[in-house]
């Protein structure tokens, strides 16, 4: 990059140019798509130009990056969304720490941290050491005045702006003709936001800065030819020995089997066994389920802490310290089938809302993550405990993207709703544009039953009555999630015609062909 280092920059500031003009006042939707992939597009050429080649395992990360990319603006469901921006963004820097060498998929955790923890020192230190290795180097090679460099002009303008803005407030204060003179020249040229724009383009320029130490990083540092731990001593050093870890196990291991011994009667009896002790619904359902999902985890990292300070000086130690965690994560996996049918039960008793929702698939990969662990450790490979957790993250974002989180929850309720159970209106009010299509699937169904038809059909009512996830204000904003949803509602509206507002004041209330009255707002389905 030091043949052009103009390129850098110019790259660097058009992508935080790109992001104000996607970003601003504009809520999240394909813009962030688009910007993503305009990262990759700017990143790949400048390195390219710099005959700096991805590799291989490298390349294997665009698809996954672009997926939950699009995510964004195919759902709607906060947490799914959120996700999936947290996941690319996670693998947009596990691309920049790994262009070069593409050993992602071997990665420990501490080569996650150490990776990261580089990158961000890169992102704030080598833009400069670069534009000073460069000007170094021009200095002695005698090519400054051969070359126009636009870069001081530029830091010029940026430090110039805030301090002319300063002046002229204090002079157009001191002289009335004079700030009239000033506002009419800044009405020329319709800078009456000048602060808003100097803010924008300050944020634009950081946002640079960041991008070209991203870039730098990728170029210089990716290599990772030595992984940690790798071919040396382990960073933590082995100062436990088997006798005091055996013990540990070894307890943990009988404390799990006699709770799952002495639970087993009524962890897997179904209604028949809620009221032994004489438990309600609701606190067979709950009681404990939050201990049990905290003792899953705490076992799994006391097993890896184990693992990595624990001295196995022989077959025989490293077969009994095996067989022991295998005995705490099978036992471990009891209770969390335990934990799966307590919601499952407290599902069917109350219906679904987001959190049950995601506790239902985290509950999946949870497991399906301990099952990874424990093949792992009969392999003896636990340093591939990371690339496990990755996947099994990946996994559960991945689910809930494919499941459509508020889709799958108004389905479900309204199904628990045509056995004679209650819908709440409400609280389907409240999910996002996701769920839209899913209603007026269900709302113009032919088998549905009259009053549940009605109470589906109050929902999509009510949220044609709300401002709530209404259209963004161009395309940078826009969502193939309210794009459906705009479409099924416009479909069903003829339908729609035969509900009444009956009350436009606070909580806006509607009255169903069947003669039922509805608020719009107030569920909270926790």
């Amino acid at each position: 990059m030091k043949k052009n280092p103009n390129l850098l920059w110019i790259t660097a500031i058009a992508l935080g140019w790109l992001f104000d003009f996607l970003f601003w006042k504009e809520r999240p939707g394909i813009n962030f798509a688009i910007f993503i992939v305009l990262c990759l597009i700017g990143g790949f050429f400048i390195l390219r130009k710099d005959e700096k080649h991805a590799a291989r395992g490298t390349l294997w990360l665009i698809p996954l990056i672009l997926f939950f990319a699009a995510i964004t603006f195919i759902r709607a469901e906060p947490m799914t969304v959120v996700l999936s921006v947290v996941l690319t963004l996670f693998l947009m820097g596990v691309t920049a720490i790994t262009f070069l060498g593409g050993r992602w998929i071997w990665y420990s955790l501490a080569d996650y941290f150490f990776g990261f923890l580089k990158l961000i020192g890169s992102m704030i230190a080598r833009p400069l050491l670069f534009s000073t290795e460069v000007k170094r180097e021009e200095i002695e090679n005698k090519a400054a005045a051969k070359k126009i460099n636009l870069w001081p002009v530029l830091r010029g303008i940026v430090i110039a702006l805030p301090v002319v803005a300063i002046f002229a407030a204090l002079l157009s204060s001191a002289d009335v003709v004079f700030g009239n003179q000033l506002d009419a020249f800044i009405k020329l040229f319709k800078l009456e936001n000048l602060s808003e724009y100097i803010f924008r383009l300050v944020y634009i320029l950081i946002g640079a800065y960041l991008l070209a130490g991203v870039f730098l990083h990728a170029a210089s540092e990716s290599k990772d030819e030595k992984l940690q731990g790798e071919g040396k001593p382990s960073l933590i050093s082995r100062f436990l020995g088997f006798t005091e870890s055996a013990i540990v196990l070894g307890s943990v291991t009988v404390l799990f089997a006699a709770f799952v011994a002495i639970q087993f009667r009524y962890f897997f009896g179904g209604q028949s066994n809620i009221n032994i002790e004489g438990y309600t619904y609701s606190e067979y359902a709950r009681r404990g389920f939050g201990e049990l999902i905290t003792v899953a985890f705490f076992s799994l990292f006391m097993i890896l802490g184990l693992g990595a300070v624990t001295r196995r000086e022989n077959e025989p130690q490293r077969r009994a310290f095996s067989g022991l965690s295998i005995a705490i994560l099978a036992l471990v996996l009891v209770m969390l089938v335990s934990a799966y049918q307590r919601l499952v039960l407290y599902e069917t008793a109350y219906g679904f809302s987001r959190l049950r929702a995601y506790t239902h698939v985290v509950l999946i990969w949870i497991g399906l993550l301990l099952g990874a662990v424990v093949v792992l450790e009969i392999l003896r490979r636990e340093r591939a405990f990371s690339t496990a957790a990755l996947f099994a993250s990946l996994g559960f974002v991945l689910s809930l993207s494919l499941l459509n989180v508020d889709g799958f929850i108004v389905r479900q309720n309204v199904n628990r709703a045509t056995r004679g159970k209650g819908l709440d209106v409400p609280y389907l009010v409240s999910l996002s544009t996701d769920s839209v299509a899913v209603l007026a699937d269900e709302f113009q169904s032919a088998a549905l039953p009259g009053l549940t038809r009605d109470a589906v059909g109050a929902v999509l009512f009510c949220r044609t009555q709300s401002n709530s996830g209404g259209p963004a204000k161009d395309w940078r904003g826009f969502t193939l999630s309210q794009w459906r949803a705009e479409a099924a509602i416009n479909k069903a509206q003829e339908k729609l015609s035969r509900y009444r507002i009956v009350n436009e004041n606070f909580p806006i209330q509607i009255l169903t062909p069947g003669s039922v009255l509805y608020n719009c707002l107030g569920g909270s389905g926790d």
